[in-house]
């Protein structure tokens, strides 16, 4: 029997992978670190809302 995906975690890593990726293909290593710690910053309050 076959079922239908709803969540496939392997595309969505790959997605965002890719999307990171492009993102950062241009910056200097600061434009970089700096991506990361807006990125850490935005999570940590996004999970402090929930």
């Amino acid at each position: 029997m076959k079922t239908k995906k709803k969540f496939d975690c392997v595309k969505m890593m790959r997605d965002l992978r890719d999307k990171i990726n492009s993102d950062i293909a241009n910056m200097t290593p600061k434009q970089i670190i700096e991506y990361i710690r807006k990125g850490r910053v935005d999570f940590e309050k996004e999970m402090a809302r929930r």
